[in-house]
């Protein structure tokens, strides 16, 4: 079962998402639209939107601008992916050639900014300030936590600290712009935004801490993407650090090796030593931590079944495959 089918009377809001999406990636310059639709069409799950609906929702709103909120929220969430493709020169996301493998570098790039673009764009449409300052805080948050991320590549040295802050930049702050903005939008009680924001992050940390996991543990088909990614980019991940911080001597040092250098020559060795030293449970408990704070936010909104979905989906967050 997909995500958005958790909740029935979400399911036609969702679809109204996905034909807004395809009915604003229009543009004057073909290959923008063909690589814009390219990977919006790509078969990801749209977490991110159905945040922002379950939010508005679960806060009594009535209207249609969820509809183009959410929108934004996958817009900018695609852009990253194009963007951050470019930088780790991934060739595989979501089970298919990745933009810039099909088309290069700079064209995925600049695409990226176009769909950056437009997402400010319907910001403007909807009018809401507050929204437009929660949302452009967000991205500038991305911004930073991909440099952070760049600046600790190949760093063995990365504490659990530093990773967390990366983590907030790079996923959760995304995830908190959505619950916060569907929220602001349905004027919710300061108690409820901040439950609903608390949400967004807690959810979001919890989901890049499993998706750490599953570098090591899944195969490419379930993932999308290449195992070992994380490793052949050199990113000190939780399991890592943890593997690190729990090993012997040798184990330690064949790890910070292997953060060092990049590529996958060590990648089987790195997975058992990931899985001896109990990294594995270590980071699976951390996102554990994370789901529960997120569904004990969920107590500042009234009983609701889209409250309900919230919680189902902090649930599935660290339960899932792929």
């Amino acid at each position: 079962m997909q995500p958005h089918q958790l909740n029935p009377a979400i399911e036609p809001q969702f679809e109204a998402v996905n034909d807004y999406i395809i009915n604003h990636l229009g543009s004057n310059v073909p290959l923008v639209e063909k690589i814009g639709h390219y990977i919006v069409e790509s078969g990801g799950k749209r977490i991110r939107p159905l945040l922002v609906l379950l939010a508005a929702n679960a806060s009594g709103y009535q209207g249609e601008k969820h509809i183009p909120l959410a929108a934004i929220i996958e817009f900018i969430h695609t852009a990253t992916l194009l963007h951050d493709d470019v930088v780790d020169n991934s060739d595989l996301r979501r089970g298919k050639d990745t933009a810039n493998a099909k088309w290069g570098n700079a064209p995925s790039v600049l695409v990226g900014d176009f769909l950056y673009s437009r997402a400010f764009q319907i910001m403007v449409e909807i009018g809401s300030m507050t929204i437009m300052e929660v949302i452009s805080n967000a991205t500038n948050v991305i911004a930073e936590g991909e440099v952070l991320q760049l600046l600790n590549t190949k760093n063995p040295d990365t504490t659990e600290e530093a990773y967390m802050q990366v983590i907030l930049g790079k996923t959760a702050m995304l995830f908190e712009a959505a619950t916060e903005a569907g929220a602001i939008l349905a004027e919710a009680s300061p108690e409820e935004r901040e439950g609903l924001r608390l949400y967004g992050l807690h959810l979001g940390t919890a989901f890049q801490l499993i998706d750490d996991v599953m570098d090591y543990l899944s195969t490419a088909e379930e993932m999308g993407k290449n195992v070992g990614d994380d490793l052949a980019e050199g990113k000190a991940t939780l399991p890592l650090i943890h593997a690190m911080r729990a090993g012997n001597e040798e184990q330690r040092l064949l790890v910070r090796q292997a953060i060092r250098k990049g590529g996958l020559d060590d990648l089987q060795p790195i997975m058992d030593i990931v899985k001896e030293t109990g990294a594995i449970e270590y980071t699976q408990q951390k996102a554990q931590e994370e789901a529960d704070k997120a569904i004990a936010a969920l107590n500042a909104l009234p009983e609701s079944s889209f409250r309900d979905t919230l919680k189902q989906l902090a649930d599935i967050a660290v339960k899932r495959k792929s």
